[in-house]
């Protein structure tokens, strides 16, 4: 069973996304909050697997909020997905340094939006192609990150290269059949190298990547 929080200031959003997500067996909603302060609290009682997060509220935005989250070891099992409209690139970022395991942008069509809850339910990652399109962008004119880069520096070449796919958003399967590995091996791979650069997640092996140069616009 997929542990469900709601944390969003519009009480019909919350409503919409409660109805399409109690229609489902695997998934349940074990609280709602209107700003950032009272999901945090609700976190800490009920320990979700997903926490769906607007990233403009009250309070408590969703970035500190998951900063919060992100921060507490207590809640390491807590993935934080960021719930946001287009336009906000300067909020995008922030909410990845932050801790934020992915994003949703609200106009999501029912299935894609349960499809993506049980995707960030497995740890992977969740950017919205158009959220990962801003990422890129963003990217092409930043300075390296020399920290970061020297940080890769640790990581064994099969690791980088998982690293890489990562980025690139491949699952575990396509990473396993891009490197001709098992998709086990690719886990593996993926589960030392966030150890090694300190990643709470996949979406954090993302920036990463980039900040690193490891990754950039014309790999993909």
């Amino acid at each position: 069973m997929i542990r469900v929080l709601l944390v969003d200031d519009q009480p019909l959003l919350r409503s919409g996304f409660r109805a399409l997500l109690d229609l489902e067996d695997d998934i349940e909603v074990v609280a709602e909050a209107a700003d950032g302060r009272e999901g945090l609290a609700l976190a800490k009682e009920h320990l979700p697997d997903i926490a769906l997060i607007d990233i403009q509220m009250p309070v408590l935005d969703g970035i500190e909020a998951t900063r919060l989250i992100a921060a507490d070891p207590t809640l390491a099992g807590v993935h934080v997905v960021i719930l946001t409209n287009y336009g906000l690139d300067e909020y995008v970022f922030d909410a990845l340094r932050a801790g934020a395991a992915g994003f949703l942008v609200k106009d999501i069509v029912p299935e894609d939006f349960l499809h993506s809850v049980r995707v960030a339910a497995r740890g992977d990652a969740l950017l919205a192609p158009s959220i990962t399109r801003k990422l890129i962008n963003r990217y092409v004119t930043q300075p390296l990150h020399t920290g970061t880069a020297t940080e890769l520096d640790g990581l064994t070449s099969r690791e980088r290269e998982a690293v890489a796919l990562v980025a690139q958003g491949l699952t575990n399967d396509q990473i396993a059949a891009h490197m001709v590995i098992s998709p086990l091996t690719a886990k593996t791979h993926i589960n030392r190298a966030m150890a090694q650069l300190h990643a709470r997640d996949r979406a954090q092996l993302v920036v990463l990547a980039y900040e690193s140069g490891l990754v950039t616009p014309r790999n993909r």
